[in-house]
């Protein structure tokens, strides 16, 4: 019992400072690539394509660590790892040294991508990890929020600053959990099933077979790929075109990031009030229902880039943005619901899994894309960014027609 109350104690402990260090790192980082190490709109799109591709060839041969040989050393060579990138992106405001930090922060990530929810399962039993995932969301919650007015103050010092002490407390959490972490629950996986690019495949073609069989699932996977597509453009290019269009106010008699922070926290506090309101309200097994509100989240995602795309005001832009990560927030948690849908057991997480890697897949195409249409105009990527979203409408039309098909069978 001892043993367990640790664990569970050492991972919610875990999702706190975790949340906590990494808000404080992202409210800066496209700031301070902007301004500090003045990359241009294609250079800060290929920043995210580069880890979206490291993530997606290492997530395999990383996965053998922790099924083969440790979750706990998986763990803290990803956090250690995490750290050092971001280290090295705060140090050196220069293209390529940012670059290899998105490649060794996407490689630590892939350390503990999965290792650490199944490091706590072996721990404490599934059943105890379940209900531990939805407490140490809250404590993620309130660490991001911390984290993000903890960057305002070190920001206002100097802007690589949160970067920099964000690092080095994320390598600090694995000198932490080399000393406390404990491992008592972990059965090395035998030779034959460890996941391997053979195992991969395998799992590969199972995934392609479920889908195969339920058209619903092709049209919501066609959904997870636009999003894939809008996302990098977006995701990397709208700081850039907020700060060279409108003079940011000084809040506080302190720099732009006081602006940023503050901006990020009022988004993350209208998106706990808009999940919250979305539980409450709606059915998450009500398949229809669920497809309402992704279409019309997806309808005010497009229209919210795009009229942030051609605002002639600060204050438009501000509450285009704050409506594009309040519906993204909500977005999440419906689309796993939706995707979840019928699946069996034995295809769930196979299915699931290929969800995120269409997502990946969308992000790695259309960066470039996006990167090099901002060497024309910024504005129109972002705006681009705002139609490659649109297709995505007619998709989940589509998938509610299935749907309601299947249902009349």
């Amino acid at each position: 019992m001892f043993r367990r109350l640790e664990a569970y104690r050492l991972y919610l402990g875990l999702q706190f400072f975790n949340a906590l260090f990494f808000s404080m790192i992202f409210v800066v980082t496209s700031f301070y690539e902007v301004t500090v190490a003045h990359l241009s709109g294609l250079q800060l799109v290929l920043v995210g394509t580069t880890v979206e591709l490291t993530i997606l060839l290492f997530e395999i041969p990383t996965g053998v660590v922790a099924d083969a040989y440790s979750r706990r050393l998986s763990i803290i060579i990803g956090f250690f790892v995490m750290g050092l990138a971001f280290i090295v992106e705060g140090s050196f405001p220069i293209f390529i040294p940012i670059l290899f930090a998105q490649v060794l922060w996407g490689v630590g990530y892939t350390f503990t991508s999965g290792a650490i929810q199944a490091w706590l399962s072996d721990e404490i039993g599934e059943q105890n990890a379940n209900r531990a995932f939805l407490r140490g969301n809250q404590f993620d919650l309130a660490g991001s929020l911390i984290g993000t007015l903890a960057a305002i103050p070190l920001g206002n010092i100097s802007i690589n600053l949160p970067i920099l002490a964000g690092g080095i407390m994320v390598s600090m959490i694995a000198v932490f959990l080399s000393i406390y972490m404990p491992e008592h629950g972990f059965n090395p996986t035998r030779p034959e099933d460890r996941n391997t690019f053979e195992h991969m495949a395998d799992i590969f073609k199972k995934g392609l077979n479920a889908v195969r069989i339920c058209p619903t699932l092709v049209a919501i996977l066609g959904v997870g790929l636009f999003y894939g597509l809008y996302s990098e453009g977006w995701d990397r290019l709208w700081v850039k075109y907020l700060v060279d269009h409108f003079m940011i106010p000084s809040i506080f008699g302190m720099n732009d990031v006081a602006f940023l922070g503050f901006l990020e926290a009022c988004g993350m506090i209208l998106s706990i009030l808009a999940t919250r309101f979305i539980e409450k309200r709606l059915d998450a097994n009500h398949v229809p229902s669920i497809t309402r509100a992704i279409l019309w989240i997806t309808v005010l995602i497009s229209a919210a880039i795009l009229i942030f795309a051609f605002s002639p005001a600060l204050a438009l832009s501000v509450i285009a943005i704050l409506i594009v990560s309040m519906m993204r927030n909500v977005m999440s948690p419906l689309y796993n619901a939706w995707i979840n849908q019928r699946l069996d057991s034995n295809t769930r997480a196979t299915v699931i899994s290929m969800s995120g890697q269409v997502d990946a897949f969308g992000q790695i195409a259309s960066g470039p894309i996006a990167g090099v249409v901002s060497l024309i105009s910024i504005q129109a990527a972002i705006a681009g960014a705002s139609l490659l979203l649109t297709p995505a409408i007619p998709l989940i039309l589509r998938a509610s027609r299935l749907h309601a098909n299947e249902d009349a069978k």
